[in-house]
């Protein structure tokens, strides 16, 4: 992976002969790396809630994003998307997206206080009632939110409300800290899938019994259908509208919205009609376009999204 956002006219393919390093160096940074989170969180840990969280969103604003690629990959991607903003605004909202960052990383790190906080709010609209209705008919139902706000925020209060949610989630590069999160996380709520081939079973086997997975869409690919996201193309994959159109799944677009106190407002849209693969997951998009181009300090920009495509106005 390359340490730099290479944005063109051109596709641009996966880095080739880049060297990696031995087996029992990545293991020893792995261990580096995690040793250090779980230090961080343990200070953390030692404040009150709320500081907690606004300690935590100082951190990675001030100290960690600067440290890393983080605060040039941010401010690289608000340059794309906004490239008419001034730069001393683009500065402030590159530090705004750092601490909104920090502050999920705590909350997903604290899950007992997280659940306390943030699992009794009320959920309305043409959205939450076809997820009920589906679920009360046993109708396999797909939630998708992307990097933005708290994700996890909506899966608390759905199981909340009585719904069997289940989870799909990406194994991460660093195998100690993947364990780590995923321990906290399934705090939040079990029944959580790993994309793969065993995980894939169970995912279907848990969709197909009316559960309801819950998905995020905004993950960099390097293949895919390159549709448009935030007016340039970005790969995307079309897995969940197909999987939708097989199993004759609701999908609904949802997503927790910070607020200045740290509480949240869930907002969940309607349904996305069944078309196309390719419209279907175009709709998801401009969902998740929409709620960005509203908040855009709640939305992750240090994933490099746009990476791979062909970087044109779409």
């Amino acid at each position: 992976m390359p340490s730099h956002v290479a944005y063109c006219h051109k596709k641009l393919g996966p880095p080739l002969n880049q060297p990696t390093e031995p087996a029992y160096l990545r293991i020893c940074i792995h261990r580096f790396q995690t040793a250090l989170v779980c230090g961080l969180l343990w200070g953390l840990h030692r404040l009150p809630y709320e500081k907690r969280l606004k300690f935590g969103g100082w951190v990675f604003g001030r100290v960690i994003a600067p440290m890393t690629s983080y605060h040039k990959r941010i401010v690289e991607n608000l340059e794309l998307i906004f490239p008419e903003m001034p730069t001393v605004d683009t500065m402030r909202l590159s530090q705004e997206v750092s601490r909104n960052i920090g502050i999920t990383f705590t909350e997903l790190f604290s899950p007992d206080d997280f659940l306390n906080a943030n699992a009794n709010y009320s959920l309305h609209g043409t959205g939450f009632e076809a997820l009920k209705q589906a679920h009360a008919q046993g109708r396999p139902t797909i939630v998708v939110s992307g990097h933005f706000g708290n994700y996890d925020v909506v899966r608390a209060n759905l199981i909340r409300h009585g719904l069997r949610v289940g989870g799909l989630y990406r194994r991460m590069d660093n195998p100690y800290f993947h364990d780590l999160y995923i321990k906290s996380i399934s705090k939040i709520g079990n029944g959580l899938f790993e994309r793969g081939r065993s995980g894939l079973k169970q995912m279907l086997k848990f969709l197909k019994g009316g559960g309801v997975l819950a998905v995020l869409i905004d993950q960099r690919l390097t293949t895919g259908a390159q549709l448009n996201f935030m007016g340039h193309s970005a790969y995307t994959s079309l897995s969940i509208a197909e999987l939708a159109l097989k199993l004759d799944a609701l999908v609904v677009p949802a997503y927790a919205v910070r607020q200045p106190d740290l509480s949240y407002c869930i907002q969940i849209e309607d349904p996305i009609l069944h078309s196309t693969p390719e419209q279907m997951t175009q709709d998801l998009n401009d969902s998740l376009s929409q709620q960005v181009s509203r908040h855009p300090e709640q939305w992750f920009w240090i994933h490099r999204r746009w990476l791979y495509a062909d970087i044109k106005e779409a």
